[in-house]
């Protein structure tokens, strides 16, 4: 059994091909060791993936069955595929190539390119949303900055599904894309981006796989050189990848098996960008004789936290929910999942950052702590409240490690320091790599206490120590390594954007905290609407959604709370809910399904409309429209209506709009004021139970429409916000 809690960055190495299969479980020694034709390995989450495919290169190689330079590793990110080369340096197996889908594609369409079209190869768009909102111009289509971003999206998975700009509408109406705009003007965008293009002989990242594709299929003897080099290939997330890398993949075979791949469908969260688990899931059809390995040991999870995840799961549906893994914790037990509601954000937030001082009292390292929410847009009140705690933080995904500037002059230093040999008075008197390092480092102002609070002078602390920790894992794994071998590192880290642990609670978005782990997780804003997100409609969107938060789940190795909030801002109306997927999981709440009379009452409060047939209060006829449902009653059926309350009403409607600068619709239709004159509310209980006054509106404008009701001059209605 193997199940390092902290798995360092640079395993020991390795003396033999048999050593590399010592600490292997038994599922994750037979992925290692079945070297020959079509293998399927299902990996759960935790459940050492990359462990075992890694010890299978190595192994492989060490025994002489895989020449290293005969091997393809491909996985997704730029940090995964660096990941993998240092652990096969480590193991032994460093001429292996590991590289991303885009960066191998790349390679071989810059080496081939000469020969297959002829002259240079065109440069790569460096910020395609800029050519993207060019082409929009182009077209007279104005695009605000979320329309922009998404547009750019739509194009990307155009091109990844192969649907040229003509095809797009019907592609798109057919796989159920939700459009940010009309579709013909997309496929107008996205038509007037490629021209803009070929104008400029430039070429985006999809190009580099489109492009690498056309050749291979093409010109047979590219493909064949290609084939030669490579014989053996390994895919990791193999449930992300898109028609057109599937495409890429089955070019770089021809007519051999000799293909690993990995995955887990319980964790496919990008279809948006034209992912699909169905290669994964349809993996022994292609391949009959495929030997199909299931790892289902979690080494990183509590069993409660375990627990949670597979009863997340065990509600799922569809076809990735019938090839789910039932995980079985390896660890010794852990605290609870813990819940929190609160009745605001800011509320929540404070909570959290509260929750996550204690965290850091009790010897938690604030690198050992990730608050994850669903969209980037919740980040904002935590970064604030963690801020206001005095807790440092890094968001996931803003400036590259390597790109900062402290960073930068810390490796010209290191690298200076590295050339000086014996002759640098700097590390002349100290011993030991780790030590020489913090010699360097001081000369930029690297202490070994951090600096008081937070800001950018603590975050250029948190960068130096970083390379420091860094170093001090390096020489455990490599007591023998200088400062030239560090650096050598470092730089290798650098081309891979292989960033080292930087000591601050992450922020990160569920889909940047993909392929990550941390002690101590907090899972925030886990309302209906949130979680799942509002515009997921479908089954299969909702499913995906549930995917989404079972990643979350399974990123915490033994702290985990879930929290929600019941309002947005302090004092505003509680309307949100929990989020139903932790229906049946977390304490009081009912399993989806159930018939209680706890899950019907809380279906009648969300849908009391739809409980039973509403009655025209005059006629008694069913109703059916949406304004005779506001009315409570047919359309020509005689009104009791006030029509001086009305028209008061409607006046004084005319002024809030324009004191807001609002369409008089904003404040209240035509049918709601209708209705509150026939009504005449006496009181705000009365008022509130008005079809279209919400609690917003009842907080807002409901001194002002009661005092109108009762014949009395309303004051200021405006708030504060629009």
């Amino acid at each position: 059994m193997t199940a390092a809690t902290h798995s360092s960055s640079f395993p020991a190495a390795a003396e033999s091909a048999d050593a590399v299969l010592l600490g292997l479980d038994p599922e994750q020694r037979e992925v290692a060791t079945t070297l020959q034709g079509p293998v399927c390995v299902l990996a759960g989450a935790g459940t050492g993936k990359t462990r075992a495919i890694t010890h299978r290169i190595a192994y492989g190689v060490r025994s002489g069955q895989l020449m290293p330079a005969s091997v393809l590793a491909v996985t997704f990110t730029n940090r995964a595929a660096g990941e993998m080369r240092g652990r096969l340096r480590t193991l032994g197996a460093g001429g292996v190539q590991a590289r991303t889908f885009h960066s191998a594609a790349l390679r071989q369409l810059q080496y081939f390119w000469p020969k297959a079209i002829g002259g240079d190869v065109p440069r790569l768009v460096e910020r395609k949303i800029q050519l993207v909102a060019e082409a929009g111009a182009r077209c007279r289509i104005r695009l605000d900055r979320n329309e922009l971003r998404d547009v750019t999206g739509e194009i990307e998975w155009a091109k990844v599904t192969q649907t040229v700009p003509a095809d797009y509408p019907a592609a798109a109406l057919k796989a159920g894309r939700e459009a940010p705009r009309d579709m013909a003007e997309i496929a107008q965008i996205y038509g007037t981006y490629e021209q803009l293009k070929r104008d400029r002989s430039m070429i985006d990242f999809e190009d580099v796989l489109l492009l690498t594709v056309g050749i291979l299929q093409d010109r047979h003897d590219i493909a064949e050189q290609i084939r030669t080099q490579y014989q053996h290939f390994v895919v990791d997330e193999y449930q992300d990848v898109s028609p057109l890398q599937q495409r890429l993949l089955e070019l770089w075979l021809g007519d051999r098996d000799s293909l690993c791949v990995v995955g887990d469908a319980s964790q496919t969260i990008y279809s948006f960008t034209g992912a699909t688990p169905d290669h994964l899931l349809g993996f022994r059809t292609r391949y009959p004789q495929a030997t199909v390995v299931k790892l289902v040991r979690d080494y990183r999870s509590t069993p409660q936290v375990v627990h949670l995840a597979n009863g997340l799961l065990g509600q799922a549906s569809g076809r990735a929910a019938e090839h789910r893994l039932e995980l079985v914790s390896q660890r010794e037990a852990g605290p609870d999942p813990a819940y929190a509601e609160y009745p605001d954000e800011p509320a929540e937030a404070e909570g959290v950052a509260g929750r996550i001082r204690d965290l850091i009292a009790a010897g938690v390292p604030a690198g050992e702590i990730a608050v994850l929410y669903r969209i980037n847009a919740q980040s904002e009140v935590y970064e604030q409240a963690l801020a206001d705690a005095g807790v440092p933080y890094q968001l996931r995904g803003a400036e590259r490690f390597f790109e900062r500037p402290e960073v930068k002059k810390a490796m010209l230093t290191l690298r200076g320091a590295a050339r000086s040999g014996g002759n640098d008075p700097l590390v002349d008197e100290v011993v030991g790599l780790a030590s020489q390092v913090r010699a360097v480092l001081s000369s930029n102002g690297w202490t070994t206490e951090p600096p008081a609070g937070s800001g950018a002078v603590r975050d250029q602390w948190e960068s130096l120590a970083a390379l420091v920790r860094l170093a001090e894992d390096f020489a455990r794994s490599r007591p023998r390594a200088t400062l030239a071998d560090l650096a050598v590192e470092l730089e290798e880290r650098m081309a891979a954007q292989h960033a080292p642990t930087v000591q601050g609670v992450t922020l990160a978005s569920l889909h940047a905290a993909k392929g990550l782990e941390w002690d101590a997780v907090f899972l925030v804003g886990l309302t209906d609407g949130m979680m799942p997100i509002t515009y997921a409609k479908t089954d299969e969107q909702v499913e995906e959604e549930r995917r989404l938060l079972y990643v979350g789940v399974t990123r915490a190795r033994v702290h985990l709370t879930l929290s929600w909030s019941l309002s947005r801002a302090p004092g505003g109306r509680a309307a949100r809910r929990p989020s139903r997927f932790l229906n049946g999981l977390r304490p009081g709440s009912t399993a989806a399904g159930s018939r209680s009379a706890v899950a019907i009452a809380e279906r009648g409060a969300r849908k009391r409309v739809r409980r039973g047939p509403a009655l025209c209060r005059v006629c008694g006829k069913t109703l059916t429209e949406a304004g005779e449902l506001k009315l409570m009653r047919c359309e020509d059926c005689p009104s009791d209506m006030d029509e001086g309350l009305y028209e008061r009403l409607r006046d004084w409607r005319a002024g809030q709009a324009k004191e807001l600068g609002q369409p008089a619709y904003c404040v209240f239709t035509d049918k709601t004021l209708m209705a509150i004159a026939e009504a005449a509310p006496s009181e705000a209980g009365e008022l509130s139970m008005i079809s279209g006054v919400g609690g917003r509106k009842l907080d807002r404008f409901g001194a002002d429409v009661l005092a109108i009701c009762a014949g009395e001059e309303p004051g200021s209605g405006a708030g504060d916000d629009a």
